[in-house]
Protein backbone atom coordinates (compact mmCIF):
# COMPACT_ATOMS: atom_id res chain seq x y z
CA UNK A 1 0.00 0.00 0.00
CA UNK A 2 2.94 2.52 1.02
CA UNK A 3 4.51 2.07 -3.03
CA UNK A 4 1.14 2.65 -4.68
CA UNK A 5 1.37 5.87 -2.44
CA UNK A 6 4.74 6.60 -3.30
CA UNK A 7 4.42 5.76 -7.38
CA UNK A 8 0.90 8.60 -7.25
CA UNK A 9 3.40 10.84 -5.07
CA UNK A 10 6.06 10.31 -7.52
CA UNK A 11 3.54 10.69 -10.56
CA UNK A 12 2.35 14.29 -9.27
CA UNK A 13 5.44 15.18 -9.00
CA UNK A 14 6.26 14.47 -13.04
CA UNK A 15 3.10 16.47 -13.61
CA UNK A 16 4.06 19.69 -11.34
CA UNK A 17 7.45 19.62 -13.11
CA UNK A 18 6.22 18.87 -16.40
CA UNK A 19 4.05 22.09 -15.99
CA UNK A 20 6.82 24.11 -14.47
CA UNK A 21 5.33 24.39 -10.58
CA UNK A 22 9.15 23.23 -8.96
CA UNK A 23 7.91 23.81 -5.81
CA UNK A 24 5.04 21.62 -5.87
CA UNK A 25 7.26 18.85 -7.30
CA UNK A 26 9.98 19.33 -4.74
CA UNK A 27 7.36 18.62 -2.27
CA UNK A 28 6.20 15.57 -4.42
CA UNK A 29 9.53 13.93 -5.34
CA UNK A 30 10.35 14.40 -1.27
CA UNK A 31 7.38 12.72 0.03
CA UNK A 32 7.54 9.88 -2.91
CA UNK A 33 11.40 9.28 -2.06
CA UNK A 34 10.57 9.06 1.83
CA UNK A 35 7.56 6.74 0.96
CA UNK A 36 9.88 4.50 -0.76
CA UNK A 37 12.70 4.28 1.88
CA UNK A 38 9.91 3.46 4.22
CA UNK A 39 8.92 0.32 2.02
CA UNK A 40 12.42 -0.70 1.66
CA UNK A 41 12.58 0.03 -2.06
CA UNK A 42 15.66 1.98 -2.43
CA UNK A 43 16.43 1.82 -5.98
CA UNK A 44 12.73 3.77 -6.17
CA UNK A 45 13.72 6.19 -3.77
CA UNK A 46 17.04 6.94 -5.41
CA UNK A 47 14.72 7.56 -8.42
CA UNK A 48 13.09 9.96 -6.46
CA UNK A 49 15.77 11.60 -5.17
CA UNK A 50 17.40 12.15 -8.61
CA UNK A 51 14.08 13.58 -9.82
CA UNK A 52 13.98 16.12 -6.48
CA UNK A 53 17.54 16.92 -7.76
CA UNK A 54 16.44 18.05 -10.80
CA UNK A 55 13.37 19.79 -9.75
CA UNK A 56 15.38 21.50 -6.74
CA UNK A 57 18.23 22.57 -9.62
CA UNK A 58 15.53 24.05 -11.49
CA UNK A 59 14.26 26.21 -8.46
CA UNK A 60 17.64 27.69 -8.06
CA UNK A 61 18.20 25.26 -5.03
CA UNK A 62 21.73 23.95 -6.28
CA UNK A 63 23.00 23.23 -2.54
CA UNK A 64 19.85 21.66 -2.03
CA UNK A 65 19.51 19.45 -5.20
CA UNK A 66 23.30 18.29 -4.65
CA UNK A 67 22.33 16.85 -1.03
CA UNK A 68 19.27 15.05 -2.88
CA UNK A 69 21.12 13.39 -5.56
CA UNK A 70 24.54 12.50 -3.74
CA UNK A 71 25.35 8.76 -3.20
CA UNK A 72 22.33 7.82 -5.55
CA UNK A 73 24.77 6.86 -7.92
CA UNK A 74 26.06 4.11 -5.68
CA UNK A 75 22.45 2.60 -5.46
CA UNK A 76 22.11 2.06 -9.03
CA UNK A 77 26.08 1.04 -9.21
CA UNK A 78 25.13 -1.98 -6.76
CA UNK A 79 22.14 -2.75 -8.26
CA UNK A 80 23.87 -2.67 -12.03
CA UNK A 81 21.63 -0.31 -13.54
CA UNK A 82 24.14 2.18 -15.41
CA UNK A 83 21.78 3.89 -16.89
CA UNK A 84 20.60 5.69 -13.90
CA UNK A 85 24.26 5.54 -12.44
CA UNK A 86 25.01 7.54 -15.30
CA UNK A 87 21.96 9.82 -14.60
CA UNK A 88 22.82 10.38 -11.41
CA UNK A 89 26.50 11.46 -11.63
CA UNK A 90 25.21 13.96 -14.64
CA UNK A 91 22.43 15.39 -11.87
CA UNK A 92 25.66 15.84 -9.14
CA UNK A 93 27.47 17.30 -11.82
CA UNK A 94 25.09 19.75 -12.81
CA UNK A 95 24.43 21.15 -9.35
CA UNK A 96 28.27 21.03 -8.55
CA UNK A 97 28.63 23.62 -12.14
CA UNK A 98 25.90 25.73 -10.20
CA UNK A 99 27.66 25.93 -7.09
CA UNK A 100 30.80 26.96 -9.15
CA UNK A 101 32.58 23.88 -8.25
CA UNK A 102 33.43 22.92 -11.71
CA UNK A 103 36.21 20.96 -11.73
CA UNK A 104 34.70 18.66 -9.36
CA UNK A 105 31.45 18.91 -11.63
CA UNK A 106 33.93 18.36 -14.79
CA UNK A 107 34.89 14.86 -13.00
CA UNK A 108 31.56 13.51 -12.63
CA UNK A 109 30.78 14.46 -15.84
CA UNK A 110 32.99 12.17 -17.41
CA UNK A 111 32.01 9.53 -15.50
CA UNK A 112 28.59 9.97 -16.71
CA UNK A 113 29.68 10.44 -20.40
CA UNK A 114 31.58 7.24 -20.08
CA UNK A 115 28.77 5.58 -18.67
CA UNK A 116 26.47 6.17 -20.94
CA UNK A 117 28.84 5.53 -23.86
CA UNK A 118 29.32 2.21 -22.47
CA UNK A 119 25.71 1.43 -22.89
CA UNK A 120 25.56 3.23 -26.04
CA UNK A 121 23.24 5.97 -24.94
CA UNK A 122 24.82 8.43 -27.55
CA UNK A 123 22.06 11.57 -27.05
CA UNK A 124 23.13 11.26 -23.26
CA UNK A 125 26.83 11.00 -23.85
CA UNK A 126 26.13 13.47 -26.52
CA UNK A 127 24.64 16.29 -24.02
CA UNK A 128 26.77 15.42 -21.21
CA UNK A 129 29.78 16.18 -23.57
CA UNK A 130 28.30 19.59 -24.49
CA UNK A 131 27.96 20.68 -20.49
CA UNK A 132 31.75 19.52 -20.04
CA UNK A 133 32.24 21.99 -23.05
CA UNK A 134 29.97 25.05 -22.11
CA UNK A 135 32.24 24.29 -18.61
CA UNK A 136 35.51 24.48 -20.18
CA UNK A 137 34.47 27.06 -22.27
CA UNK A 138 33.51 29.52 -19.65
CA UNK A 139 36.98 28.53 -17.89
CA UNK A 140 38.78 30.17 -20.94
CA UNK A 141 39.97 26.66 -22.09
CA UNK A 142 39.70 27.16 -25.80
CA UNK A 143 41.09 23.71 -26.93
CA UNK A 144 39.66 21.63 -24.23
CA UNK A 145 36.36 22.92 -25.52
CA UNK A 146 37.33 21.93 -29.04
CA UNK A 147 38.48 18.37 -28.11
CA UNK A 148 35.48 17.67 -25.89
CA UNK A 149 32.98 19.44 -28.49
CA UNK A 150 34.60 16.53 -31.32
CA UNK A 151 34.10 14.04 -28.79
CA UNK A 152 30.87 14.93 -28.59
CA UNK A 153 30.02 15.18 -31.94
CA UNK A 154 31.52 11.83 -32.27
CA UNK A 155 28.61 10.07 -30.33
CA UNK A 156 25.90 11.90 -32.49
CA UNK A 157 24.26 8.84 -34.22
CA UNK A 158 23.05 11.11 -37.20
CA UNK A 159 24.98 14.39 -37.55
CA UNK A 160 23.45 17.57 -38.88
CA UNK A 161 25.23 19.32 -41.99
CA UNK A 162 26.71 21.75 -39.94
CA UNK A 163 27.34 19.39 -37.06
CA UNK A 164 29.71 16.91 -39.88
CA UNK A 165 30.90 20.40 -41.12
CA UNK A 166 32.20 21.18 -37.58
CA UNK A 167 33.06 17.76 -37.22
CA UNK A 168 35.63 18.41 -40.18
CA UNK A 169 36.95 21.75 -39.02
CA UNK A 170 37.75 20.58 -35.42
CA UNK A 171 39.54 17.48 -37.15
CA UNK A 172 41.74 19.68 -39.27
CA UNK A 173 43.02 21.61 -36.07
CA UNK A 174 46.52 20.71 -34.71
CA UNK A 175 44.64 19.52 -31.17
CA UNK A 176 41.26 17.45 -32.84
CA UNK A 177 41.73 13.97 -33.57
Amino acid sequence: MMENTAIELSEKGKRAFQQDDFETAIQFFADAAESYLGADSFLDAAEAKNNLSVALLQAGKAKESLEAAQKTDLVFEEAGDKLRQAMALGNQAAALDELGATEEAIKLYRKSAQLFGEIDENDYQETVLKSIAAIELRKGKVQDTAFTMLQSLQATEKPNIFQRFLKFILRILPYGT
